[in-house]
């Protein structure tokens, strides 16, 4: 009986810069592993083992597809067909994106002994003498459609799904390079296109620093297949932020594509584009592209999130506050804040503040349906949200969340009591006290590290219980400005007194906080953590500046003793994870947030109900 697969299709793929076109592949899948979202509101991610019954290479399924893997239609042995995919190169690997694919009816049983491919040929990319003897695959009728064709249909490429997807766009201009999807852009093609919707659109800032002024702006892309973020600096700004409109369709190529600087951004995209002299956007008049993507967390759920995640909701003004303002700490002037009150069928509200324009333009007299995508979590109160530049909010939007939000609310929801949040409404092993958080919950740093917290595009908080190993002499603390109001900012000693840039004034003398880095380790591992003012003054026992006081005069016994006394000790540590980079590679920081003595009963209490759970 003849194999069902395509054969040769693997080798092809390892050994091309591009999806073959015309190519339609029937491969069998070996193995599905889920990839979890980091973060609350992004989404799973399958990859897959694909056979062609000689070899096998590794696929990945668009986040669309995934109730195929979820239903149970996508998994061990079952045949695929690949109606729409690209691929990818990463370091001499190759990645099938699949973006589309049909099942194929099967026994279940494994097709022949595949072998690894990468192994079998290494990694250099050249061509076997099998693929170079091997006869051009046939091409299908309607393969290797133009991206005019595409665009018109909404998909990528033609019916072979090659990234190919080559030809006149739409409107008769000669493309730059393949029409590509969101999620199968890297640093590794130099000609793309993508087509996408602009769902987020930032104001523009002025900055300065030591190479002058400049200016930027930000925007978010989607597609059918993911978001990315884009930047633009001076002249790419006056080229394009008034061309890209918020809820338009663009064609977007010859940019940059950067690892994401993810401090900066709460999209879920390890990657993100950098706009240039030479980048082309042209509007798209295809609406196909889908609308904004939301992932709700209910309001009686926000307990449950940690404090600075992320999170979509959506919910009907019930209140509007007046306009109020706060003075920036970082250029000391008053900036716009407006609160409203947001509630929904869980019977609970919260409070969400609004800044800068937004809050001065925010009107909602009628009580409207508001979806908000990105808002940061607050424990003011219990929980509290704000929405900040990068979050975006869409007012009675036209999907099935708001109309049935939108139905209760007039039919009982008007006259409904609603219960706000308070602290002790919120589960204790959220982002309050670090001893609040239940044994169960603490992680390992083994743990924390095989999760991979805080190399994701958004901070991860985790409770875990370590032992102090070592502590920093050499810079424990950093000379902060004297100013009674709190402004903490690091003074410069110019000999006549120490300078505060921001306060704009000297002091005789700074005030010492601590900036204390520590190696701290349980049974699974080490990581070094940073600790500030607070937190660090409860594990030294003693403030920065009286510790700093003693080193400046020299009693290197009774300063030596508070770094001596506070190794060896154990603590729960309430942690925040964050990426950044150094020497342009990526890192992961960890910073602790509060730390508590160990709860010895209740740790106790948990591991005699695993023992007991134990089957003898």
């Amino acid at each position: 009986m003849a194999s069902p697969l395509t054969a040769g299709f693997c080798e092809l793929v390892f050994n091309s810069n591009e999806a073959p076109e015309g190519v339609v592949p029937v491969l069998q899948v070996l193995s599905v592993k889920k990839i979890n979202a980091p973060g609350a509101s992004g989404t799973d991610r399958y990859r897959l083992i694909l056979s062609d019954g000689k070899y096998f290479i590794q696929g990945m399924i668009a986040t669309q597809l995934n109730h195929h893997v979820e239903n149970k239609e996508v998994d061990k042995h079952v045949l695929i067909k690949l109606v729409n995919y690209v691929t990818n190169a990463v370091q001499g690997r190759k990645l099938v994106i699949i973006l589309n694919l049909e099942i194929v009816p099967w026994n279940g049983e494994k097709i022949g002994s595949p072998q690894n491919l990468e192994q079998q040929q290494g990694t250099s990319g050249g061509a076997s003498p099998a693929v170079a003897a091997a006869p051009a695959p046939k091409q299908e009728p309607g393969a290797g459609a133009g991206a005019g064709g595409a665009a018109n249909r909404g998909q990528f490429g033609g019916k072979g799904g090659g990234a190919a997807a080559k030809g006149g766009r739409a409107g008769g201009k000669q493309d730059v390079g393949p029409l590509y999807p969101i999620e199968g852009l890297s640093p590794y093609q130099n000609k793309w296109t993508i087509k996408a919707r602009v769902t987020q659109k930032s104001d523009i800032k002025h900055y300065s620093n030591q190479r002058g002024e400049g200016k930027l702006f930000s925007c978010t892309f989607m597609d059918e297949t993911g978001e990315i973020r884009a930047t633009g600096f001076n002249e790419t700004v006056d080229n394009f932020y008034n061309l890209l409109e918020e809820g338009k369709v663009f064609f977007v190529s010859r940019a940059r594509i950067n690892i994401a600087k993810k401090q900066f951004s709460n999209v879920n995209n390890e990657y993100e584009i950098m706009f240039e002299n030479q980048t082309e956007i042209e509007p798209c008049d295809d609406e196909s592209v889908p609308q904004v993507k939301y992932n709700f967390k209910g309001i009686g759920d926000l307990g449950e999130l940690q404090k600075d995640e992320l999170c979509d909701v959506i919910g009907v003004v019930k209140e509007v506050h007046e306009l109020g303002s706060v003075t920036s700490k970082a250029t000391n002037k008053p900036f716009a804040k407006r609160d409203i009150q947001l509630v929904d069928q869980s019977g609970q509200a919260v409070r969400l503040t609004l800044w800068g324009k937004q809050a001065e333009t925010f009107s909602a007299d009628d009580q409207p349906v508001i979806a908000f995508k990105g808002v940061k979590v607050g424990d003011f109160g219990g929980r509290s949200l704000s929405m900040f530049s990068s979050a975006t909010m869409s007012v009675d939007p036209d999907i099935p969340e708001a109309h049935s939000l939108r139905g209760w609310f007039d039919a009982e929801g008007r006259n409904k009591q609603f219960t706000a949040y308070t602290n002790s409404s919120v589960n204790s092993g959220g982002a309050g006290a670090a001893q609040g958080a239940r044994p169960a919950e603490i992680k390992t740093i083994g743990q924390a590290k095989d999760e991979q917290l805080g190399m994701s595009d958004k901070t991860d908080y985790f409770t875990t219980a370590a032992t102090i190993a070592f502590v920093k002499q050499e810079t424990f603390s950093y000379p902060a400005c004297a100013n009674p109001d709190g402004c903490n900012k690091k003074v410069v000693d110019e000999g006549s007194g120490w300078r505060c840039e921001k306060c704009d004034r000297s002091w005789d003398a700074p005030i010492h906080r601590y900036i204390l880095s520590m190696n701290v380790m349980d049974h699974t591992g080490q990581f070094w953590i940073t600790a500030f003012n607070d937190t660090a003054e409860q594990l030294m026992e003693i403030s920065a500046n009286d510790l700093m006081k003693l080193k400046e005069e020299g009693n290197d016994n009774a300063f030596g003793s508070y770094f001596q006394k506070a190794t060896g000790k154990t603590y729960s540590f309430q942690m925040m994870a964050k990426q950044d980079s150094f020497n342009d590679q990526p890192r992961v920081r960890y910073q602790c947030r509060r730390v508590a003595a160990p709860d010895y009963a209740a740790e106790s209490a948990h591991l005699t109900q695993l023992i007991s759970q134990i089957s003898v």
